[in-house]
C-alpha cells in the first residue's frame, strides 16, 4: 500500500463487512502491536447525543492550556482524516497511509482467523491507537465511542476519566429497545476506580449508570446533583453560562458553540479539565477554561454555513437531537421565517423526527442524498403536507432560497451526519451558480 488512495479504498472497503460487536479483533490487534492501549493517558467519552461538541471543548481547553491533545472522533464531516487529530489538526495523508499500512498486514492474517478479518471502524480505532502510541505521542487523548459502549471497539482503552453525556432511543437495533437497555451498553465504559462524569437525566438511565459506578467504584459526577450550568443568555457565538462544580464556581464562561444543549455539553468539558487539574496535576488556569470553550469548534453543529441568506447546518439525527435544535431554532429565531432541509437515514424513526420539525417550520423540505442508507421519497411520501414537501435535489433547493430570501428567512439544513458532509462539501458550489 503505497498511496493515500489505496489506504482509504481498503479502509472504507472493509465497510461491507458491516458492525462486528465484541472485542476479540480488538485484542488480537492490540497485542501485534504491542498493546499501544496501555501506552496512553485518555478520556473515554460515550453518550447517545453531545459526545462530539463536549470532545471538542474539552480538546479545546487542553489545548489552550498547552498539553498536546489527540482526539479520535466519528464520524468525518469533511475529509476522513478528521477521524485522528492532534490539537483539532488532522492527520496528513501519508501518516493515515503509513498507519492503514501497518494495521493491513494484521488484518489480513485477521482473515484466516476463527475471530475473522476486522470492520472498518475496528481499523480506523486500531490505527488511532497505534499513531498516539509509537508515531505521535501526545499528553492526552480523548476516545468518543463510535457506537454504544460495552462492546465498542474504543472500549479496550484504560482511561483516566470516563464521560457519558446523554441516554436516547438511537441504534436500537443494536443497543436494546429500552433506556435501561441502552443505558447499561452505555454504562459499559465504566472501568473499576475510574470516575465517570455524565448529564443523563432520565431517572430510569441514570440509575443504571449509578449501579454500574458502585459496581465498580467509580466515583459518579452527575449534572445538576454534583456540578451545573446555569444558562444566562445567547450571543450570535454561543451561550452564555454559570458553572459551579466542587472544584470551582466559574461566573460569566461562554460556548463558541451554539444551542441551549451546549451549556450542559460544556459543563461536562469543564467538569473534566476541573478533575484533571485536581487528580491528575494538570495545569490548567481559569483563562484556559475560558478562552478554550469561546474558541471550540465543531462542524456540523449549529453551524452557520452562509450569513446571507442566513444557513445553518446542524446534525440532528436522531429525537433527541431534533428536539435540541428545535428548542434552540425557537429560542434564537422567534420571529422569522423558519425553512428546514431534512435528509436523515432510513431506519430511524422519522415520524417522530419531521412531527418535531413541522411544529418549529414555516417551511419543510424533505430530501434525499447519495448514500446507501439514505432515506428517499417512498419513506417520505406519507408525510406530505401543505407545509411539508418532498425534494428530490436538495442542490436546487438551496440555490432557490438564495435567490428567493429575505432577511426575514432562515435555512436550517439538519438530518443526517452523513447529509450534512455532502452540504457542506457542496456548499461553496452551490452558492456561487
Amino acid at each position: 500500500m503505497t498511496t493515500y488512495e489505496q489506504a482509504i479504498e481498503w479502509i472504507h472497503g472493509r465497510l461491507r463487512t458491516g458492525i462486528k460487536p465484541g472485542l476479540a479483533r480488538m485484542d488480537y490487534m492490540m497485542e501485534r502491536l504491542d498493546h499501544p492501549e496501555r501506552r496512553l493517558r485518555a478520556v473515554h467519552i460515550g453518550g447517545t447525543n453531545g459526545k462530539g461538541s463536549t470532545t471538542a471543548m474539552l480538546r479545546s481547553i487542553l489545548t489552550e492550556a498547552g498539553f498536546e491533545t489527540g482526539t479520535f472522533t466519528s464520524p468525518y464531516i469533511e475529509q476522513f482524516n478528521e477521524r485522528i487529530s492532534v490539537n483539532g489538526v488532522p492527520v496528513s495523508d501519508e501518516e493515515i497511509t503509513l498507519l492503514a499500512g501497518k494495521i493491513k498486514a494484521i488484518a489480513d492474517d485477521m482473515g484466516s482467523l476463527e475471530i475473522g478479518g476486522p470492520s472498518e471502524f475496528e481499523i480506523i480505532t486500531a490505527m488511532a491507537f497505534y499513531y498516539f502510541a509509537y508515531v505521535h505521542p501526545v499528553d492526552i487523548v480523548l476516545f468518543e465511542v463510535g457506537l454504544g459502549g460495552r462492546l465498542d471497539s474504543t472500549n479496550i482503552v484504560h482511561p483516566v476519566l470516563s464521560i457519558i453525556t446523554t441516554i436516547g432511543m438511537d441504534h436500537i437495533q443494536f443497543l436494546g429497545d429500552t433506556l435501561e437497555d441502552i443505558a447499561g451498553e452505555k454504562a459499559g465504559i465504566i472501568k473499576s476506580g475510574v470516575p465517570v462524569i455524565t448529564a443523563v437525566h432520565q431517572p430510569e438511565a441514570r440509575a443504571v449508570i449509578a449501579g454500574k459506578a458502585a459496581e465498580m467504584r467509580a466515583t459518579l459526577y452527575e449534572y445538576g446533583r454534583d456540578f451545573s450550568g446555569e444558562w444566562k443568555g445567547s450571543t450570535k457565538e454561543g451561550e452564555q453560562f454559570d458553572f459551579a462544580s466542587p472544584y470551582s464556581r466559574r461566573p460569566s464562561l461562554q460556548t463558541g458553540l451554539a444551542g441551549l444543549h451546549q451549556v450542559q455539553n460544556a459543563s461536562m468539558a469543564v467538569m473534566a479539565a476541573d478533575y484533571l487539574r485536581m487528580y491528575y496535576s494538570f495545569l490548567i488556569e481559569d483563562a484556559d477554561i475560558k478562552e478554550g470553550l469561546q474558541k471550540a469548534v465543531w462542524p456540523g453543529r449549529f453551524e452557520t454555513l452562509s450569513e446571507t441568506p442566513l444557513m445553518i447546518a446542524d446534525g440532528a439525527h436522531n429525537e433527541e437531537g431534533v428536539a435540541a435544535l428545535v428548542k434552540t431554532i425557537s429560542q434564537r429565531f422567534p420571529d422569522q421565517t423558519i425553512h428546514i432541509l431534512f435528509a436523515a437515514m432510513k431506519d430511524k424513526p422519522l415520524e417522530g423526527m419531521i412531527n418535531q420539525l413541522s411544529d418549529a417550520a414555516d417551511y419543510l423540505y424533505l430530501t434525499t442524498f447519495d448514500f446507501p442508507r439514505a432515506a428517499g421519497a417512498k419513506q417520505y411520501e406519507k408525510y406530505q403536507s401543505e407545509t411539508a414537501q418532498i425534494v428530490q435535489n436538495y442542490s436546487s433547493m438551496i440555490q432557490l432560497f438564495q435567490q428567493n430570501s429575505s432577511d426575514q428567512d432562515v435555512l436550517i439544513i439538519t438530518g443526517s451526519l452523513y447529509f450534512i458532509s455532502n452540504v457542506k462539501k457542496d456548499i461553496k458550489t452551490i452558492l456561487f451558480k
